[in-house]
This record gives structure tokens, sequence and C-alpha cells, in this order.
């Protein structure tokens, strides 16, 4: 099968486990270089290495994407090592769930540097680099996928805000696509539901035993990283022609 990313540059964020880790191994397999950023350099090496086992190319690049400079500089480092910059996977991302009145105000704050602060500053850093490449012959067109939630879509309790960082980045990426799509940057928002990550993990041990028993009573088979990752690779391998603004990935008995 045609690798329909071959020549392509891509990063993606929060590459050290789940849905980026299997986004990472899923673009390499189409052809794209990958650089992949995390704090977790040994998690970033294995990740290489398994892509290179592969027979692909990829690049660890350890980094804080919540601090602006880091962030920039994540940027620069690809752009100086392979000279472009084609796709970028906004997926880092922190989910620390309690009510209003209980909640760590710390925990918002950190929230709010990775699932915003580091999508917004990584795009800022990347969109020069996105704009030339949607203009030169390759393929014509760049991508920016935004990986969000079903949190950004509907509100729960003890999830407020949580749902404010999502719903942000929702509103975010579709004015950015407004802005970019008519010089051939696609902006795409995928929302998934629940999906078997270490998201939860970060977390006290009383609200992870909460959430393993309701999924446990209401989505008994969650997804997979591999098919978010698959989703992902759907949206950045479509023809120029075609743009896919939103994608809601769901488990069946979630949905």
């Amino acid at each position: 099968m045609a690798q329909k990313l071959h020549g392509t540059v891509t990063i993606v964020t929060g590459a050290s486990s789940g849905i980026g880790y299997a986004t990472a191994r899923a673009l390499a397999d189409q052809g794209s270089t990958v650089a992949v950023i995390a704090r977790r350099q040994d998690r970033l090496a294995a990740l290489v290495a398994d892509i290179e086992a592969a027979g692909g190319t990829a690049l660890a690049v350890s980094a804080d994407i919540a601090d602006r400079v880091q962030a920039k500089a994540v940027v620069q480092t690809v752009i100086d090592r392979f000279g472009r910059l084609d796709i970028l996977v906004n997926n880092a991302g922190l989910m620390l769930l309690g009510t209003v009145e209980e909640q760590d105000v710390d925990d918002w704050e950190r929230m709010i540097a990775v699932n915003q602060k580091g999508l917004l500053y990584l795009t800022k850093a990347a969109l020069p680099h996105l704009l030339t490449a949607a203009q030169d012959e390759l393929r014509r067109v760049a991508d920016i996928v935004n990986i969000s939630s079903i949190a950004g879509r509907q509100a729960w309790p003890n999830f407020a805000a949580y749902n404010m960082t999502k719903f942000g980045v929702n509103g975010f990426t579709e004015a950015l696509r407004q802005e970019v799509t008519q010089k051939h940057v696609r902006v795409g928002v995928l929302e998934p539901g629940a999906v078997a990550t270490e998201l939860k993990t970060h977390n006290t041990e009383a609200v992870q035993q909460q959430l393993a028993a309701s999924e446990a009573e209401n989505i008994p088979v969650p997804l997979e990283p591999e098919d978010i990752a698959d989703s992902i690779a759907f949206m950045v391998t479509r023809p120029r022609r075609a743009s896919i603004a939103e994608l809601w990935n769901m488990p069946t008995s979630q949905a």
C-alpha cells in the first residue's frame, strides 16, 4: 500500500503513551517523519526505537510544552533537523477531576497550562511552517489536528475545569480553521470518548476508583489508543479538496 504521507514531517505531542504513542506509529507507517514530544525521555526513546525498527524515521524531543520557550524550541528543533513541518497533532492533555468547591486551584492551573497553553504555544510556533508547507508541491496542504474530548461537547459534575479546557480547545480550533482554511492549512478537532489510556491515573485513588466503577457499569469496552490514531490518520490523509473539521469517535457502548 502506498504511503500517503511520504516526505512529510509531523509533530505529535503527548507521545510518551496512549493516543500520542499510537498516533506517532500510525503516521510513521504512512511514511511521515515523526517528531515525538513529551517529558518522559525514556518512553520517547522506546517509541523512536519501535518506529525505526519498522523502517520509519522519528526524532525524540523531551520538552514541557506548557513552557512557551520550550514549546517554541520544539518547533525550531524540528525545522533545523528536517527543514519542514507538514502536520501538527496537539495531543498532550491532562484530566484532573473534582468539584468546583473542593478541587485544588493548582489542578485547574495545571490543566489550563497543558490543555490550552501548550496547544496555543505549539500552534503559534508551528503555523508559519505549516503555511509554507501548504504552498509547496509535496501535498499542497498541511494539517493541524487538536485532540479535544467528548468533554468538549458535554458537561458533567466533577468535570467543570476539564470541561472548560476542552470546550476552549473546540472554540479555538474552529476559529483557527476559519482563519487558515483558504490557505490550505486544514484544522480539525477530534473528540474521543472513553479510551484505555493513562489519562485517569493522574487523579487521586478515590477518583480513579469512582471512574473505574462508572466505566465498568456504563462503558464496558472503551476505545483503544489505536482507534483514535486511525481517526487522526484518516483526517490528515484526505485529498487536498477534503477537510475534516470535527470528528467524534466514541465507544459503541457510550455513544
